[in-house]
């Protein structure tokens, strides 16, 4: 079966933005990002900044330092879901978000939430169902340096690394 037309069925347009699409689920009600353009690794999707920024994290937050949290802006970024196998990163130093693999257009765009995020305000059961799935994601200070030297971090996280 074609994989547009698979994409169709399962899933609704909510929104189209630059370089992505806001996709819900049709059976879920879950929302996504995904490309509408193909990317290679290391480019830059887009630049973001934060809305606003706040001492304490919520769920819609991305840490960029100890008591630092910000909403990201352009807005349409906060539909970047979680992955084990991540194909994005937020750079919070330079304030770009980059592809950490090749991307096909129609890949849902997904980041790594430990890369960012030190401890999270809620932690949930990961099924993103890649074979490196850690099951429970909470936040870069539950997990092992070993695990993390697979992942891209932020000069945040890297130093909570360092200081340990």
């Amino acid at each position: 079966m074609n994989s547009n037309i698979q994409t169709q069925q399962t899933y609704t347009i909510l929104y189209h933005q630059v370089f992505a699409d806001i996709l819900q689920n049709n059976i879920t009600g879950e929302k996504s990002l995904h490309t509408t353009k193909a990317f290679t690794k290391g480019e830059v999707l887009c630049n973001f900044s934060g809305g606003t920024i706040s001492s304490t994290p919520t769920y819609l937050t991305v840490q960029i330092d100890l008591n630092k949290h910000i909403t990201l802006q352009p807005e349409f970024l906060q539909y970047c879901n979680h992955s084990c196998n991540p194909n994005c990163f937020f750079n919070t130093s330079s304030f770009e978000f980059v592809a950490v693999k090749d991307i096909a257009i129609g890949d849902e765009l997904t980041f790594f939430y430990p890369s960012s995020e030190w401890n999270m305000t809620q932690q949930f059961a990961c099924t993103c169902g890649s074979k490196n799935c850690l099951q429970t994601i909470k936040g870069a200070a539950y997990l092992s340096k070993e695990i993390l030297s697979n992942y891209k971090l932020t000069d945040f996280i890297q130093s909570m690394l360092e200081k340990q």
